[in-house]
């Protein structure tokens, strides 16, 4: 007898590989923008609009896969072990930042409060896997100037994230965006 797998989780899978996509290509785009040159190592954070987005609408499983996917994918692509493992520690921190926000908050927070939390995680995160390659403490001396552009970042991230969501809802293409999500 052949085994037929769950539309739903199909269709869940599909949406997952679509975000990690769209991620990887948003985090190119990003590495070719000179915003480093204000500020070393800060980032827009253009992948983390669809982590967001996954976030809030799929849930917390399907956006620490999808963290997973775009952290290995870009560093696969644009890095090298050094910036899988930066990613990966401010994603992670960012993620469990959002999740518990989200989870614990509910509607106690906005989409951009939350997202402005995301990416000052990301960035301590990063920081902490810097702190430990170089075997010092001393490079969050740096954290100020990082936690402002993660202020930045997330509330554009946010507002980003929003509005995405908003319009999945309104035409809900794989039928999984739906409100009550």
């Amino acid at each position: 007898m052949p085994l037929s797998p769950d539309p739903y989780a199909l269709r869940k899978l599909i949406v997952i590989a679509i975000c990690a996509s769209l991620s990887v290509v948003l985090g190119i785009v990003e590495a070719l923008i000179p915003f480093a040159v204000t500020i070393p190592g800060a980032k827009l954070g253009l992948g983390n609009i669809l982590v967001l987005t996954c976030l809030v609408c799929l849930g917390g499983k399907d956006a620490l896969w999808l963290i997973v996917l775009k952290t290995l994918l870009t560093a696969f692509i644009l890095g090298s072990f050094s910036t899988f493992m930066f990613s990966m520690f401010g994603a992670l921190g960012s993620f469990l930042v959002m999740y518990v926000m989200l989870r614990l908050g509910g509607s106690n927070f906005s989409l951009t409060g939350v997202s402005i939390a995301g990416g000052v995680a990301h960035n301590i995160g990063q920081l902490t896997a810097a702190s430990l390659v170089l075997g010092t403490t001393k490079i969050y001396f740096y954290l100020p100037f990082l936690l402002g552009a993660g202020v930045v970042t997330g509330i554009f991230v946010g507002w980003a994230a929003k509005h995405l969501i908003e319009s999945l809802r309104r035409i809900d293409p794989f039928g999984m965006f739906h409100a009550e999500s």
